[in-house]
């Protein structure tokens, strides 16, 4: 995959004069003070500020919903005074240097109840209570904060307004809070403590005024066909709307250009690869891969013979290959990359293998030398006729042997080489680049995809995999350039995996069972894993030195994790459950040689138990394991649950999963370990964790939906407008190829620039 060929490293200069405003700091419009504020909402142009829109919108006479308030929330209310009550403090004093407290409790008159609290000098107190008399009503805003299991505003902004809405009463500070409760829909924005709704609404009040004038970067034909508003109408309908359906209007067309400008620059990019040169590699009979065929001890299943004929139809274009494989867990997406490689190999060519970590890296140097035996062995005396030579490199090898492994890649006695990220140094180099293959794509960008085609002296072809299924809409947003093939069919030997959650607060027997049955399932001559999700209980950060959050939390919980070293001492220990049977530790702190013995122990049945971090959520083939435990399951997320899990039940032996979790039954993170348990359909797993943690980034890395780069868009909900949106973008690119048109330019440019991609 390589960047637009228009697209320079750093955009100096919009073509049209709505990107040159969109993208004019914020302080030139509010000031520097108020712009600081700003940061904390990821808003630094005057394009964020438009973009950051009202989370929902209320009418003057329309009373707010308070049953759903959240502690911690900043919120502004249109409610009722039920009644006020002041309290002297003091000893009751109300002389010069008192100080009161006045409460009052408001509400919507149907359900929820909200209590305010006010503390001041005697005058000031009445004050408040002469504004906040029963039956009155106001806007509220604050900070909610819960005080003897009540719910709270502490010293609100407030505005009263009349029967129609329009503003009565309230401080003189609060003007900006009338000024924009003046308009016929008040539009309740994400705010801070700093910047309250109303001060977003002034603020997006001047980034219009800015902005008007502007013509629309968006051509008048696109929008016709997409049926959508202006620009500056659609932004003027957003944050100054006189109904709720115009409102919802500007926010579609808002919607629509995330869509579009996503869309448009993946299909420039597919096109942009289609448009070079690639050497074709058309299969070619009684070589390497008719000789690895005769080999397998197994039959291909109907999926796998069906998408390899895909990807062979691909290699003898004239045009790099660029296609996503995705599949479920030990659906056996490595046999099809291998095939893949093997007949590049036999075209002439080489294959570059890339994979997120070393242990992967090494396991996939393992099995693909297992799986081609002699056929691996080229350079040797009884090297088979069409052998060829596999190494791997990886950062921390030892420099003789990387030295060795260089010199086989850069000469082409190597057809395949598999690697780190350390295939990406300026001194790997290869004879004949033919094939590059991606493993578990989300960890890798576009750049680094790039970066390993570029050792080419013609464009590769790419084949791209990820074990994580990903929903249909997900994958035209992300991996848009692609073409996509699937695998569903898991291939014949495998078992059935039964998974149980565990609370370990409430059925701690459970837990001992649980260590009984791992020696239960040795003694009869299988083998388990335990997952934990960090290494020593002294680590501030998770499994092997990365942040475990729940996807659906900001911030992880405060009991702290179960830990692989402190685990394996209490098991372990005289007397301890796993005591009478042989366990290892396993994590990424390990020395690579120590790694990569336990794993080969661990495979060869020396090793019962394997307590683990992550590091064996991928990769990992033991088909004697039956057994997994895994601990803290509530700090994973469904996908790398359902990773985990696949590593069990690979054999004859039907596997048992139990997902021990100490989570409230109630919470988002008890729903998420409940949808591991009811299926193994990885289809079904990666829509449910969409629906629940959202997409997070889903253009990117950050996987954990805490960020992403999609502001308004939501994959699930918005299916019919991205694939709407994507259509009319693939017409776009058909006219217009070279994207001579400066609003389609700096749509593209801006989805490409570098400010984009880190935020991506």
């Amino acid at each position: 995959m390589v960047r637009l060929a228009s697209v320079s490293s750093t955009v100096t200069r919009w073509r049209t004069e709505a990107y040159q405003r969109l993208h004019a700091k914020i302080a030139a419009v509010v000031g520097d003070k108020t712009a600081k504020a700003f940061d904390k909402l990821d808003i630094r142009t005057v394009g964020d500020l438009l973009q950051h829109v009202p989370r929902r919108y209320m009418a003057g006479t329309e009373l707010s919903d308070l049953a759903d308030l959240q502690p911690g929330e900043e919120v502004a209310v249109l409610a009722e005074v039920a009644r006020t009550q002041a309290h002297a403090m003091q000893g009751g004093q109300r002389g010069r240097g008192a100080r009161g407290r006045l409460e009052a409790w408001i509400t919507n008159g149907r359900h929820g109840r909200l209590n305010l609290t006010f503390f001041g000098q005697p005058k000031l107190i009445d004050y408040w209570e002469k504004q906040l008399h029963q039956g009155t009503r106001g806007i509220f805003a604050g900070k909610v904060g819960v005080f003897h299991d009540q719910l709270q505003l502490s010293h609100p902004d407030f505005v009263m307004l009349d029967e129609h809405g329009r503003v009565v009463g309230g401080s003189k500070a609060n003007e900006a809070m009338a000024e924009v409760s003046r308009a016929d829909l008040i539009g309740i924005y994400p705010a801070t403590a700093k910047l309250r709704t109303w001060n977003i609404a002034e603020s997006a009040n001047l980034a219009l005024e800015f902005f008007e004038g502007a013509d629309d970067p968006l051509p008048a034909s696109v929008r016709d066909r997409a049926g959508v508003l202006e620009l500056t109408e659609a932004y003027r309908a957003v944050h100054q709307p006189r109904t709720k359906p115009e409102a919802a209007r500007g926010l579609e067309r808002l919607k629509f250009d995330e869509a579009f400008a996503i869309g448009l620059a993946m299909a420039r990019r597919k096109a942009l690869a289609r448009s070079h040169g690639s050497v074709p590699r058309p299969r070619r009979a009684d070589g390497l891969l008719d000789a690895f065929d005769g080999s397998l001890p197994f039959s291909l299943t109907l999926g796998q013979r069906q998408v390899s004929d895909q990807i062979f139809a691909d290699l003898a274009q004239p045009h790099p290959m660029q296609r996503l494989l995705q599949g479920e867990v030990g659906s056996g997406k490595t046999v099809v990359a291998m095939r893949a490689m093997l007949g590049v190999i036999d075209a002439g060519g080489q294959a570059a293998f890339l994979a997120p970590t070393e242990v992967l890296a090494t396991q996939h140097y393992q099995t693909i030398t297992k799986m081609l035996g002699e056929l691996a062995t080229a350079g040797t005396l009884d090297a088979p006729e069409h052998a060829t030579q596999v190494v791997l490199i990886t950062g921390s090898m030892p420099a003789a042997r990387k030295r060795e492994a260089l010199l086989a890649a850069a000469s082409g006695e190597a057809g395949i080489v598999i690697g780190t990220h350390a295939l990406l140094s300026d001194q790997v180099q290869f004879a004949e680049l033919g094939l590059v293959v991606v493993d578990e794509q989300h960890r890798f960008g576009v750049e680094q995809r790039a970066a390993l085609g570029a050792k080419a002296t013609s464009q590769p072809h790419l084949l791209v995999m990820t074990a994580t299924p990903i929903p249909r809409t997900v994958a035209m947003t992300s991996f848009g350039d692609l073409e996509t093939s699937v695998l569903r069919e898991i291939p014949a030997g495998r078992s059935e995996v039964s998974t149980v959650v565990v609370d370990t607060i409430a059925a701690p027997a459970w837990v001992d069972r649980a260590w009984q049955r791992i020696v239960e399932e040795v003694k009869q001559g299988r083998q388990a894993y335990v997952v934990c999700t960090r290494i020593s209980i002294s680590d501030v950060l998770g499994y092997d030195g990365l942040e475990v959050v729940p996807d659906d939390q900001e911030e992880a919980p405060k009991t702290p994790a179960i830990a692989v070293e402190e685990l394996y001492g209490d098991l372990t220990q005289d007397g301890g459950p796993l005591s009478s049977i042989r366990v290892e530790m396993l994590h990424g702190r390990l020395p690579a040689e120590q790694k990569d013995d336990v794993m080969r122990r661990y495979a060869a049945g020396e090793i019962d138990v394997l307590i683990s971090t992550t590091v064996i959520e991928v990769g990992v083939d033991v088909p004697n394991a039956s057994m997994m435990v895994i601990c803290d399951a509530d700090r994973f997320g469904i996908s790398q649950l359902h990773q985990l899990r696949g590593r069990i039940g690979r054999g004859e032996h039907p596997g048992v999963c139990l997902l021990f979790s100490s989570s409230d039954p109630m919470s988002q993170a008890a729903e998420r370990l409940s949808e591991v348990a009811a299926t193994r359909d990885g289809f079904r797993l990666a829509e449910a964790d969409l629906r629940l943690r959202r997409e997070g980034d889903v253009l990117g890395a950050d996987q954990s939906g805490r960020r992403s780069s999609l502001r308004l868009l939501r994959v699930l909900r918005d299916q019919e407008l991205i694939a709407s949106a994507r259509e009319i973008a693939d017409g776009c690119i058909a006219d217009d190829p070279e994207i001579e048109d400066p609003g389609l330019a700096d749509i593209v440019d801006k989805i490409e620039s570098p400010e984009w991609l880190e935020r991506a």
